[in-house]
């Protein structure tokens, strides 16, 4: 780290404390720190319950389900086997009764922190060089957004639940000096190690908007109600009256969901003692042995449902961030502003430089998919190029390269299933759950082309992209549940889906690593790394065609130049593009070369393909 990050890290450090005892600082008057890295990334998401059980003998138990819907501590549980097929319900699931959509919210796999370790040579070959972790902090559910604690990770992740246990019974949340390291907390600092090691980055989840019914500060405001010290972290709407039978204690939650209390706000953000809390979090983890050094430390934050947490929480938060690592990077959940009337969130009041660095961009996503995806439904090559620049048109230039371009996440359908499904509204009625129409079953290989031009585009233009673990695999999924089912590995044999939600017979999908797919990803991501153009040049919209339904784009810096080539259709189709300098080009995919005449190049692309050319 150069010495001017150094002296700005020190300056931060003071006017947080500064700003963060009341008074008024202009932040937009001070150096503005981005990561240096950021253009650079390509960014791996892992949901750890599902990416990789390295360790069966710390498998949760049934007890440790307690607090997670749909509390069911009493009906046969065991771990469920990683290589069954997602749909078809276990032994001991038929015996309650419920159904699959009961039960899936009741399974885990093992997914654990020393799976992750074991697979990070996997993702270094690949090309990955940043992960971002879903929650890690210890919860009851599957999805660890219901924290019971943000001081430990989940013992079920780590070396000796048991062990653990017993550590976090003796100390204060309250107070940081009584702060142990469990041996899970240890094994997530070796998975920091050896992924820093690796020259790869980790950003975690931070979920500071609500808590869950576990967490130590409501679980205290369940026993003490009124007498509690906590009762103002929470919004209370009524008490237990301790002389009926019934348990009148009623409370606010995330979009009044019980399973997840939500924290109290003031006109500024989360109220004093709660923002002292997390910001003591996120001291621990960006720097674990409080040296001033954060290289041990995370190198950041994905926050979640970040629109539901007031702006000025925000501003203190990124300014303590920074305080300790300038090079951090922050980005923030901001999805639906309607989601009735299919209207996704304008970004840009987060994107002011005293916020966010970036955005995980879902805006993007849905106007890829109007595009690549769609068939009724679908926007001309036109329409696409002016919905990408009303995008970028609402932020400094510089956000454009620091923006999360994602397809598919935990919160969608994989993108394989949203290429099978077209015409439905991005995340919108795309699970078999809430649309019957929905199709479960695996894309073909038409489907495939169209996936792999997507991910051409996605790598090629401005912005670190980001791969949902098992996308580059070949797996597929509706929206949560099943874009959560096990990584799919080459070293496991996995039992075909064969049957519908209901339990009923349907064509039978195998279910494999698929080998080409990743090494098609793999090849995307190694031309990106390799041309500096892909990672920080401008962007230049060369050329579209609706009635062909091509485009044409180029990504140029100062002497480098890439030149993108799109055939969106369904037909092959001769793109012929004018004024165009130098005589010989390669496409970067395949080593062929084309030749320009008289300033006119011309290449023939079959149906959904694309070439990525260099001038030689």
């Amino acid at each position: 780290m150069k010495v001017s990050r150094y002296f700005n890290a020190i300056l931060l450090s003071f006017l947080f404390l500064i700003f963060f005892n009341g008074c008024n600082v202009n932040y937009s008057s001070i150096e503005d720190p981005q990561p240096s890295w950021i253009a650079d990334a390509v960014f791996y998401q892992i949901f750890p319950e599902r990416f990789r059980n390295g360790d069966p003998s710390n498998d949760p138990d049934k007890k440790s389900l307690a607090g997670s819907f749909p509390h069911d501590t009493t009906s046969e549980w065991h771990v469920s086997p990683w290589t069954a097929d997602w749909y078809r319900l276990q032994p001991w699931e038929e015996k309650n009764g419920k159904g699959l959509a009961y039960n899936l919210q009741r399974r885990r796999y093992g997914g654990d922190i020393q799976g992750i370790i074991e697979k990070l040579d996997y993702l270094k070959d690949l090309g990955i060089n940043a992960i971002y972790l879903n929650p890690v902090f210890e919860s009851p559910s599957l999805h660890k957004y219901d924290a019971a604690t943000h001081i430990h990770i989940d013992d079920n992740f780590g070396p000796n639940p048991q062990f653990d246990r017993k550590i976090v019974q003796t100390e204060d949340p309250l107070n940081p000096q009584t702060w142990k390291w469990t041996s899970a907390d240890s094994l997530f600092l070796k998975l920091i190690q050896e992924a820093h090691r690796r020259n790869i980055k980790i950003i975690i989840d931070g979920v500071f908007n609500h808590v869950g019914m576990t967490h130590w500060a409501f679980v205290d405001v369940q026993k003490n109600g009124p007498n509690s010290k906590f009762k103002d972290w929470f919004t209370i709407l009524q008490w237990d009256d301790p002389k009926t039978p019934e348990n009148e204690f009623r409370y606010k939650g995330w979009f009044d969901v019980p399973e997840l209390p939500e924290l109290k706000e003031d006109e500024h953000g989360l109220i004093k003692p709660i923002r002292e809390h997390i910001f003591a979090v996120v001291q621990r983890w960006m720097d674990p042995n409080n040296d001033g050094d954060p290289s041990d430390g995370i190198d950041g934050w994905r926050l979640d449902v970040a629109e539901m947490v007031h702006h000025d929480f925000w501003k203190l938060f990124r300014m303590k961030v920074k305080s300790i690592n300038p090079e951090a990077y922050i980005t923030g959940e901001v999805f639906w502003e309607d989601w009735k009337n299919n209207k996704l969130m304008n970004p840009g009041p987060w994107l002011q430089g005293d916020e966010f660095d970036g955005v995980m961009n879902y805006e993007w996503a849905a106007a890829v998919t109007r595009y690549f995806i769609d068939k009724k439904k679908k926007i001309p090559a036109s329409e696409f190029v002016r919905q990408l620049k009303k995008l970028d048109d609402r932020y400094a230039p510089r956000f454009q390269f620091q923006l999360m371009n994602l397809m598919d996440s935990h919160d969608t359908d994989r993108l394989a299933s949203n290429i099978v499904n077209p015409d439905l509204f991005y995340d919108k009625k795309v699970s078999p759950y809430d649309n019957p129409d929905y199709q479960i079953r695996k894309p073909n290989a038409q489907e495939r082309k169209i996936q792999r031009l997507i991910a051409l585009f996605q790598f090629t233009y401005p912005g670190p992209p980001m791969i949902y673990y098992g996308t580059e695999s070949g797996m597929w999924g509706g929206d949560d549940p099943d874009c959560r089912k096990p990584m799919v590995w080459s070293d496991m044999i996995y039992e075909p889906e064969a049957v519908t939600v209901d339990q009923q017979p349907r064509a039978v999908d195998s279910v494999y690593f698929d080998y080409e797919l990743f090494h098609y990803y793999r090849t995307l991501i190694h031309i990106r790394k390799n041309e500096i153009a892909l990672r920080k040049g401008e962007m230049n919209v060369l050329h579209f065609d609706n009635d062909k339904d091509i485009l044409a784009f180029t990504r140029k810096l100062g002497d480098e130049l890439i030149l993108i080539l799109i055939n969106n259709n369904e037909q092959p189709q001769v793109i012929e593009l004018d004024k165009i300098a130098g005589q010989d080009w390669q496409n970067l995919l395949n080593g062929e070369k084309i030749k320009v005449q008289e300033n006119r190049l011309k290449i023939q692309l079959q149906a959904k393909e694309g070439a990525i050319l260099k001038r030689i």
